[in-house]
């Protein structure tokens, strides 16, 4: 399941993170990359020892677990590390699917939250690659897309502007992306029921279900 997620960050947060990255030091993003990403990848990335960035990094990581419709949808156990990536005139990162282990974690959802307004820049498109066509994704600055990571999918070149983000993976409690969106459909539906009708047999009944689905599903 695919799931766009907006003001996962304030306006603060924002502001925060951007003057965060006006000190940061950026690298060659090819580091990152395994050997045939790296191939396709151009773009900077913040050092990953850079520790002015360790205050930003954990309000991302914050703002995000925090999310209520993220915890929903994604069903988090763990976060990697937060990455600053920035796309500058001519840079781009072809095809690619994501490695199936970083950090010591298995990836089981991708996002990118973005940090700049999409009138600030030209391209830059996250475009996740499906079955039914290409489905190009470009978001208000705090705004979030989550994607299974088993996906292909490529940033398109920028033309104009800098494209400031910050991507991460997340292992879920769920690793099927079906069970996964299966979850998130009953559990809203059971929110939604309770907001409109409040304790009922069926809030009981829905709620049963789902909390055994996860049960049966969870991989802790």
């Amino acid at each position: 399941m695919q799931i766009i997620i907006g003001d996962v960050l304030s306006p603060d947060d924002i502001e925060t993170v951007g003057d965060a990255l006006q000190r940061a030091r950026f690298v060659d993003g090819r580091e990152t990359a395994g050997f045939a990403a790296r191939l396709v990848k151009d773009n900077r990335q913040a050092a990953a020892d850079d520790h002015s960035l360790d205050a930003a990094r954990k309000l991302v990581a914050t703002r995000i677990l925090g999310n209520e419709v993220f915890r929903l949808a994604v069903r988090p156990k763990a976060l990697t590390p937060i990455m600053f990536s920035r796309y500058e005139p001519g840079m781009q990162y072809g095809s690619h699917v994501d490695d199936a282990i970083m950090h010591g974690l298995r990836t089981d959802v991708s996002f990118t939250l973005f940090l700049g307004d999409p009138q600030d820049y030209d391209g830059g498109e996250l475009v996740v690659e499906t079955a039914a066509g290409d489905d190009a994704v470009k978001l208000a600055a705090g705004s979030l897309v989550a994607y299974p990571s088993t996906s292909l999918h490529h940033v398109a070149q920028v033309r104009r502007g800098v494209r400031n983000v910050a991507v991460g993976w997340a292992r879920s409690f769920v690793r099927d992306a079906a069970q996964r969106e299966l979850l998130f459909e009953l559990d809203t539906a059971r929110r939604q029921l309770f907001a409109r009708e409040g304790k009922s047999a069926e809030f009981d009944l829905i709620s049963k279900s789902t909390a055994n689905l996860l049960r049966m599903w969870s991989d802790d």
